[in-house]
């Protein structure tokens, strides 16, 4: 399944009737999402949010005809609820849970891949097409419609990158926070072909960071992909000390693996814009997209 929802994307939530399930159900629901269930233990009610309640995926895919699923659930329940999810026929799972463990992302990863099931996460900020539909916690005020396909693994540093860009006239086609686990669904390299045909997408960004092999792999498919389109990248971590992970947990670099020096050649090996600071990225993606 592609990435890119619409509001007649039917989706469900897994864990509602959490903290977290409760707010972002309200928050993604005004935005426009198309919340169609909850997923959540029984009790004396049917709806949260309006949105109607239902004991497992099964039943509320059977009911609804959702195909995209977003888990609100702890990082030792997320494997169970990709499990569910794909049993019930869920084509598209984000999974925002930070600190999985390793072997059960392993395990999701394997499943969701001989599904055929797109899995956003572990660890991701959500996915959005701007001003049409989110899932996930990006804020409302760094999603504006445009021609910039966005990547990122941060949260916090995509946010404002976006929020800027917005600010400048730029906005975004199709966002995919990848996330910062060290073991994940989708990847930037998987993600090339879908940004490389997608119409509406007319440059790419890609929020990066220190630490593991995605960023050269990105590259590696660039030059695979032959990607005719302009890309952009904004690494943080530059200073990192080495060996000390820097907030994600896979956000770690031993000598030269996973550093930024070496990130930064395999991308501007493919022909990647690398920026050094946010301001630079702003302004060079503005004079390039307006």
């Amino acid at each position: 399944m592609s990435p890119r929802i619409d509001r007649n994307t039917k989706v469900i939530l897994q864990g509602i009737s959490g903290r977290a399930g409760r707010l972002h159900s309200r928050l993604m629901h005004e935005y426009g999402t198309n919340l169609v269930a909850g997923v959540a233990p029984p009790k004396d009610i049917n709806k949260i949010n309006g949105i109607p309640l239902f004991p497992d995926c099964a039943s509320a895919v059977k009911a609804t005809g959702a195909t995209v699923s977003i888990a609100l659930v702890g990082a030792y329940d997320l494997l169970a609820a990709l499990q569910e999810a794909v049993a019930a026929g869920i084509q598209m799972i984000v999974t925002p849970t930070e600190g999985m463990p390793v072997h059960d992302a392993l395990k999701a990863k394997r499943l969701t891949q001989e599904a055929g099931v797109l899995w956003i996460g572990g660890s991701t900020p959500g996915m959005a097409v701007a001003e049409v539909a989110k899932l996930g916690f990006l804020p409302d005020v760094s999603l504006k419609s445009g021609a910039l396909g966005l990547m990122s693994k941060s949260g916090t540093l995509s946010y404002e990158s976006g929020f800027r860009l917005a600010q400048r006239g730029v906005g975004t086609s199709v966002w995919v926070g990848v996330g910062g686990d060290p073991v994940k669904g989708a990847r930037y390299s998987d993600l090339v072909p879908f940004y490389a045909a997608d119409a509406q997408t007319r440059a790419l960004l890609i929020i990066g960071e220190i630490g593991g092999r995605d960023e050269e792999d990105f590259a590696e498919a660039l030059k695979a992909q032959a990607f005719a389109k302009p890309v952009f990248a904004l690494i943080a971590g530059r200073t990192a000390p080495e060996g000390v992970a820097m907030g994600h947990a896979g956000a770690l670099t031993y000598g030269s693996h996973g550093g930024y020096a070496a990130k930064r050649a395999a991308l501007e090996a493919a022909g990647v814009t690398v920026f050094d600071t946010l301001n630079a990225m702003v302004e060079g993606v503005a004079r390039k997209l307006l």
